[in-house]
Parts: C-alpha cells; sequence; structure tokens
C-alpha cells in the first residue's frame, strides 16, 4: 500500500517491505503517543486550571496501577522494536553464502565496480533479477555512502577497509544510487544506476563485456610484486602460506588469532606489521602508497581464490627447457661474429641432432 505513495522510494529488494514495516510501526507508535500526550495536556489544562484564588489544591497521593500502565506499556514496545529491529538488522547484515561478490571502489567523485568475472564500470552496476549481490566496499579518499532507497541498502564506505552490504533485487529496472555522505564540491554529481536485469539479459550482459576475471588480474600482480619469492608455499618459503588462507583463523605472535577477511588481507598487505603471523618473521616491506586500492580489490580477489596447489612458481624454479639450443655448423658464426667453439664441437656425440634423446643432455 505505501509503495504507491510518492513520497516513499519503490520496494524493489527482499529487505524493502521488512525495513518499511520496521519504520511505519515505529511512526505510528511515535505518533500515538506523542497525540496522546499532548491531549492529556489540554484535558488536564482545562479540568484542573485554577477556578479562584482561594481554592484549595486537592492532594494526590499516587496510583500504584497507574503507574505499572505507564511504565509496563512503554517498556512493551521498547521491547517490541527492539526485537523486531534486531532480526531486520541480522538479516540485512549476513549476506547468504551463494551471493555473488561484486568489489566497489569509492572515489571523488565517482563509482567504481568490478565484478568477479572481470567486468568493470563505472557509476553503473548490472546485476540479474532474484540472485544475492554482495557488496565488497571501500574508499580512495574520504568517507562516501553507498545509498540505494529502493533496496533500502546504505552503508558507509570508510577509506582504509572494507566494508560489506548486501540486497537480493527483486523487480527488474533501472534504480538511483547515491553518495549521501558529503565528500567534498561534486558531492551531488556522484551519482549512479543499479540496472536490473533477467538472467537470460544478464548473462548475454557479462559475455559482451567479458575480460579477465579478477582472481586472473591480481595473480599477475602477485607476480609483478615478486610476492611468490616468499609466498612460495614451498620448503623455501620465507612467508606464510596463502592457499586456502581466507576465511581461516590465523595464530598471531604473542597470542591470539584473527579471521583472514578481507579487511585482515588488506592490512597485511599495506602494514604487513600491525598483524605478525606467529613463527614468521616481519620481514615484508609495506605497500602503503604503493599499491592503489583496485590492485588490492585484485590482489585480494587471487587470494581468495589460491587453492591448495595453486601458488604459481617463481621464475627462477620454474622448470628450465628440455635441451639446449641447437649449436651451430662448423662453418656458421656465432651470435658475437666469432667462429664456433671447437671444444664445443668437440663434446658431441654423433647422434647429437635435434631428433636425439634430450634427457641425456646437460641442462643449460
Amino acid at each position: 500500500m505505501f509503495a504507491q505513495v510518492p513520497l516513499f522510494p519503490e520496494q524493489a529488494s527482499t529487505a524493502a517491505s521488512r525495513v518499511d514495516g520496521l519504520f511505519f510501526f515505529l511512526v505510528g507508535v511515535s505518533a500515538f503517543i506523542s497525540i496522546l500526550i499532548a491531549s492529556l495536556i489540554i484535558v488536564f489544562a482545562v479540568k484542573f486550571r485554577r477556578r479562584a484564588s482561594n481554592t484549595e489544591t486537592k492532594r494526590i497521593t499516587g496510583s500504584t496501577k497507574l503507574e505499572l500502565f505507564w511504565t509496563g506499556i512503554p517498556c512493551i514496545l521498547a521491547l517490541v522494536m527492539f526485537v523486531w529491529g534486531a532480526k531486520i538488522y541480522v538479516f540485512i547484515s549476513r549476506p547468504p553464502d551463494d551471493a555473488s561478490e561484486i568489489y566497489v571502489v569509492a572515489k571523488q567523485w565517482m563509482w567504481k565496480l568490478q565484478h568477479p568475472e572481470g567486468q568493470r564500470e563505472i557509476n553503473e552496476l548490472h546485476i540479474p533479477v532474484n540472485r544475492p549481490v554482495k557488496l565488497i566496499l571501500t574508499s580512495e579518499d574520504v568517507i562516501h555512502d553507498f545509498f540505494v532507497p529502493a533496496f533500502r541498502v546504505k552503508v558507509d564506505v570508510v577509506p582504509g577497509r572494507f566494508v560489506h552490504a548486501w540486497f537480493q533485487a527483486t523487480k527488474p529496472g533501472r534504480y538511483h544510487l547515491f553518495c549521501s555522505q558529503y565528500c567534498g564540491t561534486n558531492h551531488s554529481g556522484m551519482i549512479g544506476t543499479v540496472v536490473v536485469m533477467e538472467p537470460d539479459e544478464y548473462r548475454r550482459w557479462l559475455t559482451s563485456r567479458a575480460e579477465g576475471s579478477l582472481a586472473l588480474e591480481g595473480r599477475k600482480l602477485f607476480l609483478k610484486y615478486q610476492c611468490v619469492s616468499c609466498h612460495s608455499a614451498n620448503a623455501n618459503a620465507r612467508a606464510p602460506v596463502l592457499e586456502g588462507l581466507y576465511n581461516q583463523p590465523v595464530a598471531l605472535e604473542g597470542g591470539g588469532s584473527v579471521i583472514a577477511d578481507e579487511t585482515y588481507l588488506r592490512e597485511s598487505i599495506v602494514l604487513p606489521d600491525a598483524k605478525i603471523v606467529a613463527g614468521w618473521r616481519p620481514i615484508m616491506p609495506g605497500f602503503q602508497g604503493q599499491v592503489s586500492e583496485e590492485e588490492l580489490v585484485k590482489l585480494i580477489a587471487f587470494i581468495k581464490a589460491l587453492g591448495p596447489g595453486q601458488t604459481p612458481p617463481r621464475v627462477d624454479s620454474a622448470k628450465q627447457p628440455a635441451a639446449k639450443p641447437e649449436s651451430s655448423n662448423s662453418g656458421e658464426k656465432t651470435s658475437g661474429d666469432k667462429p664456433a667453439d671447437n671444444k664445443s664441437k668437440a663434446s658431441k656425440t654423433p647422434d647429437d641432432n635435434p631428433s636425439s634423446d634430450s634427457s641425456t643432455q646437460k641442462q643449460p
């Protein structure tokens, strides 16, 4: 009924009706109590007004029943509000296990969104209808606020950490996305659109905009920054194994433990000395200011997807070529325009040719 009132945004998610129900209950209770108190004040002011200067005011000794009534009823109403609100809070703060994860990076003054399949968007988010979507949000500069009124989703996006939100859209269409936290001069221009699509249409959209997945891009960064030099997951490793680490407890030096979620992984990259893993020396350099938030998102996506035996090998430990390049003939020059080394030619066997068994040759 209230969804048709222009003063209220459309209900387009599974959480919208729950939030609206509690909101209207709070408004109704507040309005009822306000009207009741105002009416009683007027009635008592008229009924018990002073009629003459010599009239003696009657002494009121109190009423236990009345005091229990006006204490008990508000207490019951407050408990109802608390339990109702707590149930909604638990619902909107715990995304389903099968929710699709989308990373959101806020920046003055735009929203940068990255799908796990690799698709990237700015100020626009495409999602399928009737599928839960989990947002993992962070900011590059100041505090922003991700707000989709039709979904009743609103979360502060804080720099230096990850926050989470989720929703499940119930109606295809286009819905407004706002930043509802003043973030600078062009705050009013930090807007976007959430496009809810039918499943088949969404699959076509994904196919038409296919790129490298976040995990694949993160793997490239993992090798680019030489992380594998220490996190090699073998006997020569100088840092903890990252395979299967995500969402697992990590024992810390000095006692205690922490769950390896997105916030912990981010902190371990930019400020590795903040929480030192038990049994390992703090030799990792900090990457604060050297790695952008978008690169952090990709690295974390790679670590989350890293399973047993999937750590990429170091370049110097990778499998060597099976055989040396074929030597030049006696009449040819080497790359330095010098005659080929007679000593090396003498060491060749009569069967030394491209078809010979390379396993008997000395590795380069």
